[in-house]
């Protein structure tokens, strides 16, 4: 039977390697027997630039390399993490980028995948820096700076970012409902999977008197888990 793979939110990093062995297991084992395996976002905790590569960067290019020529695609999406990964990166890595949302024909089924950032309207301040930060002019000029400068200011922006965390409330980090429905209605689907908010679930929607699907991806902070799609349905499975 024919399935395909779905995770986000791993934040790897060099200072984690639990998780990073957690995902070169998947991709060693239960991915090898998937059709495609998508990345829906914040792969890594930070990203400075595929001039920069982290031990756990190449560890990861190596597994996914090794997972496309057994065959299985592997697609990635940019999270609010690793925004600035770019084609370099995915070409040695065998990785496919995709927009920033897309449609996607599931088993019979048009399924919107996303991040998920960009439904939390709520948290303006987030919404102001996700607006600057994928402005091509402002990535250049990120990009052109010395490594050691890239990196002091991501570990400055982590801080800032968890400092925001802390401080604001989880509703106004959540998605937003009014969001979530256009996102349906604009797409034309009845199903939509995504990560970022780290509040795995299935959420039933009632979109305009029908009934539509939300599946939230988990965190790989505690635990690793990834939904498996299938034409029997969708069926989350913790490593």
């Amino acid at each position: 039977m024919q399935f395909t793979l779905f995770f986000s939110d791993l934040h790897l990093e060099d200072g984690a390697p639990r998780r990073t062995q957690w995902l070169l297991d998947l991709l060693a084992g239960p991915a090898r027997d998937a059709e495609t395996v998508y990345i829906l976002g914040d792969l890594f905790e930070f990203w400075i630039g595929d001039d920069a590569l982290s031990e756990t960067a190449r560890q990861v290019a190596t597994a996914t390399v090794a997972l496309r020529n057994h065959g299985v695609r592997c697609y990635f999406m940019h999270g609010n993490r690793d925004f600035l990964l770019g084609r370099q990166y995915a070409s040695e890595a065998g990785l496919e980028i995709l927009p920033e949302s897309c449609v996607v024909d599931l088993y019979g089924t048009p399924t919107l995948l996303l991040h998920g950032d960009t439904l939390c309207t709520d948290d303006v301040e987030y919404q102001a820096f996700r607006q600057q930060s994928r402005n091509p002019a402002w990535q250049e000029a990120m990009l052109s700076l010395p490594v050691d400068e890239r990196l002091q200011l991501a570990r400055s922006a982590r801080a800032a970012s968890e400092k925001h965390t802390s401080s604001t409330s989880m509703e106004i980090m959540d998605v937003n409902t009014g969001a979530v429905l256009d996102a349906f209605r604009e797409n034309e689907v009845r199903r939509m999977i995504h990560g970022h908010t780290h509040r795995p679930a299935r959420h039933s929607v009632n979109l305009d008197g029908d009934q539509a699907e939300r599946f939230v991806l988990a965190d790989w902070y505690t635990s690793a888990s990834y939904l498996k799609v299938s034409a029997r349905g969708i069926k989350s499975i913790t490593l």
